[in-house]
């Protein structure tokens, strides 16, 4: 799936504080948690899924949003970065497909881990 492969090229690089326009993608009683800035864009997780705005082109403008609920997760793994590993990994096995996402050293990957537990289990 088209989506789901572009998703497995992101790298989280750190932690940013939460898009003042995320609203608009928000459904009633959607909260946002926590969100992390990737070499483009950012990728935004709420108490629900995790969205993940893909600036294309050279200027930007162009914006396409990809939407992963928690409810069609079905297995997630972490790993932190090894002594030489420069990356963490975060693998999210869904009804979608099987995501791998890069997670950079200024990121706490358990932090991750928590917020996909947390929201996959209650």
């Amino acid at each position: 799936m088209e989506a789901v492969a572009a998703l497995a090229q992101w790298t989280f690089v750190a932690e940013c504080p939460i898009p003042a326009d995320v609203s608009q993608l928000l459904v009633p009683g959607e909260t946002p948690v926590a969100a992390y800035k990737t070499f483009r864009d950012s990728a935004i997780f709420t108490d629900r899924r995790i969205i993940v705005r893909d600036a294309q082109g050279l200027t930007g403008k162009k914006v396409e949003v990809y939407s992963l609920p928690f409810s069609s997760v079905n297995m997630w793994s972490s790993e932190n970065a090894g002594r030489f590993d420069l990356d963490a990994e975060l693998e999210l096995w869904t009804r979608a497909g099987h995501i791998k996402i890069k997670v950079g050293k200024q990121v706490d990957i358990r932090r991750l881990d928590m917020l996909i537990a947390h929201s996959v289990l209650r």
